[in-house]
């Protein structure tokens, strides 16, 4: 019996075309909610960078943001894990050196080292993203404690860059940047933690997801479903490939498993 739901939010929830999520998924959630289980958001976005869920917010009881580096349950905090000082700080050198575009993201705000078209292609055009930091001073965010970077780098840039980092790993859900954080933040270690909070089993567990960063969480869930739009890499990972985002993928999953009735 399914008792939490884990649902990435790019790609998974909200459509890349629409910047919406379909009014199918919006109805599956909250039917899954009258039944008694739990929902929980699963993304590589940060809580301030979270503005494309209002259909269900109220809704949610739970966060793993940062890719499992800053998760919530009730609004409180269950896991935070911050890239080591010396680490974060020489990553801060290296982008205003080499001049790449870096989200800074810390515990409570974040800021852009570098910002440049792309940023505004990634995130204003591509994630609807309005806020970014302006004005917000990186020494700010690194004494706060940084839990994630997300640097718009390419994968040769990403292996040459990740070895001056050894206590951190990274991830991608698109091509164009990568989420570095520090070891043990990933959504499904993050999964793990939120099921002991919760008292209850993994196996009571199902997770949806598209991109690189999720191929964890499904691994790790009870019940991984990959998206009809997700990477090969994560459809190999998963229990079950559902439809598209834009062809009511969750909903369709969730009466395939008896979540929902159909």
């Amino acid at each position: 019996m399914i008792k939490a739901l884990f649902f990435d939010i790019d790609g998974t929830l909200v459509s890349f075309n629409t910047h919406e999520i379909p009014q199918s998924a919006v109805d599956a959630i909250a039917e899954a909610k009258r039944r008694g289980i739990g929902v929980y958001i699963s993304t590589g976005r940060p809580m301030r960078l979270i503005n494309n869920l209002g259909a269900i917010e109220h809704l949610i009881d739970g966060y793993i943001t940062a890719t499992g580096a800053y998760c919530t349950i009730g609004g409180r905090e269950v896991v935070r894990i911050t890239i080591p000082d010396d680490e974060a700080r020489a990553f801060v050198s290296e982008s205003f050196a080499e001049g790449f575009a870096t989200l800074v993201v810390g515990v409570s705000d974040l800021t852009v080292i570098n910002p440049n078209p792309d940023v505004d292609r990634l995130y204003r055009q591509m994630l609807n993203v309005s806020y970014l930091g302006e004005g917000v001073n990186v020494e700010d965010v690194l004494r706060e404690g940084v839990i994630q970077f997300t640097p718009i780098i390419d994968l040769e840039a990403e292996r040459r860059l990740m070895p001056m980092m050894p206590g951190c790993v990274s991830a991608r859900w698109y091509p164009d940047f990568a989420d570095i954080t520090a070891r043990g933040a990933d959504k499904g270690t993050a999964l793990l933690t939120m099921a002991a909070r919760l008292g209850i089993d993994v196996s009571e567990t199902m997770a949806f997801g598209d991109g690189g960063n999720d191929k964890p969480i499904i691994s790790s869930a009870g019940i991984g479903i990959a998206m009809g739009n997700a990477t090969d890499e994560v459809k190999a990972a998963a229990d079950y490939v559902t439809t598209s985002v834009d062809d009511d993928g969750i909903r369709n999953a969730l009466v395939h498993f008896g979540v929902i009735g159909g």
